[in-house]
């Protein structure tokens, strides 16, 4: 009854796999990030960034490397091109993005699942097999190509948890373009000494601070580290190119760019898993 059992098992993956794709889909359904991480040049910078290694093998990657910043700088340039953003482009519903987490890691966890009992069921075939060659020659139908199958399923899992984690990565970028935009529009001629960073600064800064509060839970530090990531390269990225176009600014101002890149770097080092980079 073994090959009967996991042909049961592998319509209950199939369809566990159609709820998970359509959660999925339900948060990104025509969110920018979502259509972003399907496109060539993004899709193509990402599998070139040092920092996508972490999806597939847990391998932790020097992000001062001269090599990842170059791609981080391109990938930057290429968010930064699509402003302005728009807020209904955003995923603005935190459960969304909790649910994202919360869905890679799920997935994540079946695929292993569904990899080791791959294994298993190859061996437990090789050993009935190799058994019933020493009585008789086995018929073709006993023969089970069940291990790939399972594998291919594994795959599938294990791509849509990475697809997971990818649009949280660059939802946090676009997130971080979409508040930096107002930089744009700011002048830094000011007559006193404000004690606290620009508005556009705090709400990036707080939403960085509670998202990553409630993804936390969800994901490894390694994840963590992948999807807040690109947030300071492109948050430094936007800043240099304000400040290339600024016609005036004074001492208060430069004050001001000062305190709003502390906030963020503060931000980002509260982090755990990126506090020592």
């Amino acid at each position: 009854f073994a090959a009967e059992l996991v042909t049961y098992v592998q319509t209950f993956l199939e369809r566990a796999y159609e709820r998970c794709r359509t959660s999925y889909m339900e948060a990104v359904l025509e969110k920018q990030s979502y259509m972003l991480i399907g496109r060539h040049d993004i899709e193509s910078l990402m599998k070139l960034d040092p920092a996508n290694s972490c999806l597939y093998d847990n391998v932790h990657n020097n992000p001062s490397d001269a090599y990842g910043m170059e791609v981080e700088k391109q990938m930057s340039d290429l968010l930064l091109s699509l402003r302005p953003i728009k807020q209904e482009n955003l995923i603005r519903d935190d459960n969304k993005l909790t649910l994202l987490a919360s869905l890679s890691d799920s997935l994540e966890y079946v695929a292993d699942s569904i990899e080791r009992l791959a294994k298993t069921f190859s061996v437990a075939c090789s050993q009935v097999k190799e058994k019933r060659t020493k009585q008789r020659t086995p018929r073709r139908n006993e023969v089970s190509s069940t291990p790939k199958d399972l594998a291919s399923f594994a795959d599938d899992y294990r791509k849509l948890s990475v697809d997971c984690l990818k649009v949280l990565r660059v939802e946090m970028q676009l997130e971080t373009v979409f508040h930096m935009q107002g930089m744009t529009s700011r002048e830094y001629m000011d007559d006193i000494d404000a004690e606290e960073p620009d508005d556009f600064v705090i709400s990036l800064t707080s939403q960085i601070t509670r998202r990553d509060e409630a993804i936390a839970p969800f994901v490894s530090k390694v994840k963590q580290n992948y999807i807040f990531g690109g947030v300071c390269g492109v948050a430094a990225n936007a800043s240099i190119k304000a400040l290339a176009e600024m016609k005036s600014i004074n001492l208060f101002g430069v004050q001001q760019i000062c305190r709003n890149s502390i906030a963020v770097e503060q931000a980002l080092a509260a982090i755990p898993s990126i506090d020592s980079e």
